[in-house]
């Protein structure tokens, strides 16, 4: 335990210091920890094949660079999936000796898995209104974290899925997404008066993002606990001592910033 505080207690601030400063260094951030996560999947999945990872480690540098014009125009990341789709099919026809269809799927799975997913940090931060809103995504992820924790040990009594996480329970995961909710409406409250942001209904978005990103961080965790069960690993990794690696400290975020980053886009756009 005290490792793990020391740990967060670090790296609270570089997390604070990269996305309140956006751009590049976001960027960059984002990106290394996907590359990361691509790596601790991998490892997990498909240890040996480096060929066909070094082939998805590349297509998410040139993902990561141009993801800009990835989401701005559709078409584009239309074209990039198809072609990464492409060469991993050829790679695995080519080196069929050593690889394998199944081994190819889980580079194509490990790059939106880890990477893309993680990608919509950065899509949050650099959008309208992005500077003051990515931090629901830390809100509902950690906020659920937080709330499902103390009221699992205080009132946890019924287990919510033992097969993949013995200690969760029903309660707890309750309290969490009701922590998580109340923290985001108190940041919408907050927000209400210290921005001026006309004809959005802030406290409904953060309460939205609120409810379903904590729901969501809930069916991250699981899914990871699944994957680790599935592949015999207690960890992802020991890149952050106490927390494993980013995918073990991510896994709630991984699916939290897809759904802030498009319950954001709907109320901006509508």
């Amino acid at each position: 335990m005290k490792t793990r505080v020391i740990s967060a207690v670090i790296l609270l601030p570089l997390l604070i210091f990269f996305v309140v400063s956006g751009g590049v260094w976001l960027k960059a951030a984002v990106g290394f920890l996907g590359i990361v996560g691509m790596y601790e999947f991998y490892q997990a999945f498909s240890k040996e094949n480096k060929g066909l990872h070094l082939i998805c480690y590349a297509f998410a540098i040139f993902f990561m660079i141009f993801i800009e014009d990835m989401i701005l125009r559709a078409h584009w990341f239309n074209i990039f999936v198809s072609v990464f789709l492409v060469v991993l099919l050829i790679y695995t026809v080519l080196c069929h000796q050593k690889t394998n269809a199944l081994e190819g799927m889980t580079g194509f799975f490990g790059f939106f898995y880890a990477c893309f997913l993680l990608s919509h940090i950065y899509l949050i931060r650099e959008s309208m209104y992005g500077a003051s809103l990515i931090w629901l995504v830390f809100i509902a992820a950690f906020g659920c974290d937080t709330g499902a924790y103390f009221v699992g040990i205080t009132l946890g009594k019924h287990k919510l899925i033992p097969s993949l996480s013995p200690k969760k329970t029903i309660e707890g995961s309750i309290g969490g997404i009701v922590t998580a909710t109340i923290l985001a409406l108190l940041y919408g409250l907050w927000m209400r008066h210290v921005l001026s942001i006309e004809d959005i209904n802030l406290l409904l978005l953060c309460g939205l993002t609120g409810f379903l990103g904590s729901f969501l961080a809930q069916v991250g965790d699981l899914a990871a606990s699944a994957m680790k069960r599935l592949t015999g690993l207690k960890d992802f990794g020991k890149l952050i001592p106490g927390h494993g690696g980013v995918l073990d400290r991510f896994d709630s975020v991984l699916l939290t910033a897809p759904a802030v980053y498009y319950i954001m886009l709907f109320f901006i756009e509508v």
